[in-house]
């Protein structure tokens, strides 16, 4: 197969558009992946967010109320994390103990119940959040959105 310019420009695209996807997915599962894992302290970046209000022209008004949103969010799953990083540390080694279905499965809903609540928190954040944009930079959001999202996958065989 012969890769002319216009081939090597969209696999150069779809290779940045993927992991920028793949970066947008560990960003909204928090910090430490979907079971938290470190200390949300260090949050989505102290400086407002990074990519995520970058190119929105936000006023110092809009910056200053983002920043309380996320404070208040920070303060408010603190101990969420917490719980998640006592059930990871509380986990048995699966290959040198012996295996306990029903205790495999009782951390592993406590977990998702964290995660549930994590996720509902990330929610009303980004809510609160959009509460403070203008219209404009609502559609510039969701423009980025759309330019981030990965393209669908190809039909299965036989499709």
């Amino acid at each position: 197969m012969k890769l002319n310019a216009k081939s090597i420009g969209i696999v150069i695209a779809s290779t940045a558009a993927l992991l920028l996807s793949v970066a947008l997915v560990a960003f909204s599962q928090g910090p430490g992946g979907p079971r938290g894992g470190r200390d949300f302290e260090r949050g989505p970046g102290r400086e407002g967010f990074g990519l995520f209000t970058r190119d929105l022209n936000l006023s110092d008004d809009q910056k200053a109320q983002i920043e309380k949103i996320r404070t208040a969010f920070e303060e408010s799953t603190r101990s969420l994390h917490e719980q998640m990083r006592a059930l990871h540390e509380n986990e048995g080694d699966p290959l040198n103990t012996a295996f306990d279905e029903a205790a495999v499965r009782s951390a592993a809903e406590a977990r998702a119940k964290i995660d549930v609540e994590l996720e509902v928190a990330r929610a009303k954040m980004m809510s609160q959040i959009g509460s403070v944009l203008t219209t404009e930079q609502k559609a510039q959001l969701a423009a980025k959105r759309l330019q981030r999202r990965p393209p669908p996958p190809p039909p299965a065989p036989g499709q």
